[in-house]
């Protein structure tokens, strides 16, 4: 599994549906062991590796089942000489693969060449080899092909993006022969991984989310569009900045004037996110640091808004990690006057 956003998840739904399918199960790579270490282990069932860019452009003779390429958004853009780069190097993934799992609703990844294909995406299908999403009486249906598998609304993980991920991780392990039931009782147990789009609380009907781990324009284009409450698109406060690696923040752009209520800037960047978003007309303020955004944030923050902790960018220039950055927007929360402890997650 590979892709600019979504990788972890996808490679940890994998995982957990190849368990349930009662797989002897490894995974490894991006997500935390390391692939050569996995190696050293008893050979399982089956191996699920996370992927990154940097990993795959000295991998040559990977001989996958199933691949897949989630999605490309500007990333890394200090290290590769342009775009072209960076997604040749993530297509690297499916020069062997029996199986090419691909995005629909990507241009990029729909592009790359592979000797059998099958696709997902937020739309219906009537290939029955891949998998899409289709309303039906009021409700949206995971599908394969035009058989309903499982109710949207039976997914832990929120938002359209993690839909898209559940469809990837659907279509990976049908291709591997994992039985419907299987993979659709794992979906349904899988409650998300931390920082990730992850509820911190509600204080004054605003709810707070931590997606520290937006960590480019992608990410946090997916976070924001996907905020809803009582299946009704949220008014976002957008708490960004950082190290941005490069990239470009126009795509932010037309998000932002969508959906935001407001942004508050922090960082490095934040001087050429706000250049970029100048034009929105939505409200812009900059911060510090990050207890001062969140602060910021609830002034703005009106009955049945979020605040969203998306920073599209790296967190070295303030930050250990993603992870220490998370815990600073979660402390800041928890300070915040008049929660009560039910209202704030336990971290």
């Amino acid at each position: 599994i590979t892709g600019s956003n979504g990788k972890t998840t996808v490679t940890t739904l994998v995982g957990e549906i190849c368990k349930e399918a009662g797989l002897k199960t490894i995974v490894a790579g991006n997500i935390g062991l390391p692939v050569l270490e996995a190696l050293m282990m008893e050979v399982p069932d089956v191996y699920v590796l996370e992927l990154s860019s940097f990993q795959l452009e000295t991998t040559h003779h990977l001989k996958c089942d199933s691949a897949t390429v989630l999605n490309i958004s500007e990333d890394h853009m200090d290290r590769y000489a342009d775009i072209g780069a960076y997604i040749a190097a993530k297509a690297r993934i499916l020069v062997h693969t029996k199986v090419a799992v691909l995005n629909r609703d990507d241009a990029a990844t729909l592009a790359m060449s592979a000797k059998h294909k099958v696709t997902f995406g937020l739309n219906a299908t009537a290939d029955h080899q891949d998998f899409g999403l289709v309303e039906s009486h009021g409700m949206h249906y995971l599908t394969s092909g035009q058989r309903k598998i499982m109710k949207a609304s039976q997914l832990h993980i929120t938002g359209l993006h993690n839909v898209a991920n559940a469809l990837a991780a659907m279509a990976l392990c049908s291709a591997i022969g994992i039985e419907k039931t299987s993979i659709v009782k794992a979906l349904i147990d899988f409650k998300g991984l931390p920082h990730r789009v992850e509820w911190v609380a509600s204080i004054d009907d605003v709810d707070y989310y931590d997606d520290s781990k937006g960590t480019n324009v992608g990410a946090t284009c997916a976070a924001i569009a996907g905020m809803t409450k009582q299946g009704k698109p949220q008014k976002v406060v957008l708490i960004a900045g950082g190290d941005g690696k490069g990239q470009d923040f126009s795509p932010l752009l037309p998000t932002i004037q969508n959906n935001a209520r407001a942004v508050v800037l922090i960082g490095r960047d934040a001087k050429l996110i706000e250049a970029v978003l100048l034009s929105s007309n939505v409200p812009m303020y900059r911060a510090a640091d990050l207890p001062e955004a969140v602060n910021i944030a609830k002034k703005i923050a009106l009955s049945g808004d979020a605040v969203l902790l998306s920073p599209a960018c790296a967190s070295f220039d303030m930050f250990k990690n993603y992870v220490h950055r998370a815990e600073v927007f979660v402390d800041a929360v928890k300070r915040l006057q008049g929660f009560s402890a039910q209202q704030v997650a336990a971290c």
